[in-house]
């Protein structure tokens, strides 16, 4: 059975969607972040870069969560666009714009608005600036389309659902007033039983909320280091 080592951060939740959209039986590892279990030996042994999520489909190990859907669309079939070149680069470039821009820019975004230390007020202007400039390229995508892609629904819908999520706690509710595309491509992402489902992962298990100084450490350890020199 596959293990899906899980957070309910935006990449794990992606590929947590992608299984429940397939129907694929899976397994649920948790990995509780603020307490650093995702640099503990048995994670970095399955996924090097010590971060979530991780998948073990038997003898193979995925890290990454955009490698992680190409490699469940491959095995299954599902999700993908017509196998054409025209249609399958369209969907290889929206992947890795997920993957290389959204991602980074709102996790950043979000780490010097929420948690860096003084001063910031330059790293949060570039990086909120960068978020934004990605979703406007994604809602000026989705005008005029159902999906990512066109009509078909696929594995970069989910990607962008992972992170779209987060809209609201880096820009405001009027966020959704820059991007009302993305919002409705949110919308109907939610409305699947399967989104659903992915969302209620979170229940299943005890995660530790508070960011304290064990926590800061585990997920900022560039600071410790910092702090020590």
């Amino acid at each position: 059975m596959l293990q899906l080592h899980y957070h309910p951060s935006p990449n794990p939740l992606k590929v947590a969607l992608y299984l429940e959209e397939a129907g694929l039986p899976y397994e649920v590892i948790p990995v509780d972040t603020r307490r650093g279990e995702q640099h503990l030996p048995a994670f970095r042994a399955i996924n090097p870069n010590g971060k979530t999520p991780a998948l073990v489909d038997g003898d193979a190990a995925v890290f990454d969560s955009n490698a992680i859907l190409l490699y469940l669309a491959e095995k299954t079939g599902l999700f993908l666009p017509p196998d054409t070149p025209a249609e399958r680069a369209q969907m290889y470039s929206w992947l890795m714009f997920v993957a290389t821009g959204i991602g980074p820019y709102c996790g950043q975004a979000m780490h010097f608005k929420l948690y860096a230390p003084e001063p910031k007020v330059y790293a949060v202007n570039r990086y909120t600036f960068e978020a934004e400039r990605h979703w406007g390229i994604v809602n000026s995508q989705l005008a005029g389309k159902r999906w990512m892609l066109g009509d078909t629904y696929t594995l970069v819908d989910m990607a962008v659902w992972g992170w779209a999520r987060l809209i609201p706690r880096l820009m405001g509710e009027q966020g959704w007033a820059q991007f009302p595309h993305v919002k409705r491509h949110l919308d109907a992402i939610n409305a699947r039983p399967a989104a659903q489902r992915a969302e209620a992962l979170k229940e299943r298990f005890v995660f530790k909320q508070e960011v304290d100084d064990e926590a800061k450490k585990a997920l900022f350890p560039q600071n410790a280091r910092l702090a020590a020199s």
